[in-house]
């Protein structure tokens, strides 16, 4: 089953929405990283909610950006999405492991902290990128993407993200994600409409694992809801690293500190966080960089 993001409106087009099934990207991520269970779910979520926002960028150039920081053991989460969607994402400290809470779930709150922000930059192609921020509820990554897109855009939001994995092997069974909004002017009687169905929605990653579709569990989810589904996308784990961008970062660190890289080392290895690819540049090509930077 492909990964999917469907977009669409409820209630007579007054609410927008998003679901997504990325069971492939965050096993891609979990495979690249050597993600633990709890890295899996928590870099899961994150990555779940960054294509779903990629999904409604316009522009090849264009891209959306979000950093968790919390202060928890597992460090920085980065995501960033580009149109297609493709997105890429990292953490800090990607194969620590927590016991799991009492309840039996995956402790990513734990993981990610509570004592931190949430950074979200959104670059679309204009002179000055928008950044906004908002402070961590609880680390569990959907309520505090809900509290950014409240606190920081202004945009009273729904958020639900769900990776399930098996409890021994770590294998990802499912994972999806909804990002509902209501639209300006939406009445109050269908915000509440949306939020009876609260309970529900959580069900979602346990419906996909068990091989529902994602189509049909949104049609569901509403059977009331005048639901229009407008634009069926399919998320992909992509990084856009390249030996050209590498260059590009040893040329930016300076003449003088690139000089003494190849005094000191005769070589350099640069590594992307994000897919683990590995760039070995020799004396020769390191000396070509620095000429290049000296006649630009």
């Amino acid at each position: 089953m492909n990964d999917t993001i469907l977009q669409g409106l409820l209630k007579h087009d007054t609410i927008r929405f998003a679901a997504i099934t990325g069971r492939e990207l965050v096993t891609e991520a979990q495979c690249i990283h050597a993600l633990s269970r709890t890295a899996t779910a928590a870099l899961g979520r994150e990555l779940l909610m960054v294509a779903m926002m990629a999904g409604q960028l316009k522009n090849d150039t264009d891209s959306v950006s979000a950093i968790l920081s919390g202060g928890g053991p597992g460090g920085n989460l980065v995501c960033v999405g580009r149109k297609g969607p493709f997105v890429k994402g990292c953490a800090g400290d990607p194969a620590y492991e927590l016991p799991p809470k009492g309840n039996g779930k995956l402790d990513v709150g734990g993981y990610v902290g509570q004592n931190g922000k949430l950074t979200v930059v959104r670059d679309l192609s204009l002179k000055e990128p928008y950044v906004g921020m908002c402070h961590l509820v609880s680390g569990e990554v959907a309520e505090d993407f809900a509290e950014y897109f409240t606190a920081s855009e202004q945009q009273p939001s729904l958020v639900y993200l769900g990776v399930r994995l098996e409890p021994l092997s770590g294998q990802v069974l499912g994972a999806g994600g909804l990002l509902i909004q209501p639209l300006p002017d939406c009445p109050a009687e269908h915000v509440d409409y949306v939020m009876t169905k609260a309970e529900a929605i959580p069900h979602l990653t346990e419906r996909l694992s068990e091989g529902e579709d994602l189509r049909d569990i949104v049609l569901s989810l509403f059977p009331e809801g005048d639901v229009s589904f407008t634009e069926e996308l399919h998320p992909a784990y992509r990084c856009d690293c390249s030996r050209e961008r590498m260059e590009r970062a040893l040329m930016s660190l300076g003449r003088e500190e690139l000089s003494e890289i190849i005094e000191e080392d005769g070589q350099a290895e640069l590594s992307c966080h994000f897919c683990n690819s590995r760039y070995t540049f020799t004396k020769a090509e390191l000396l070509a960089i620095l000429r290049e930077g000296a006649q630009a």
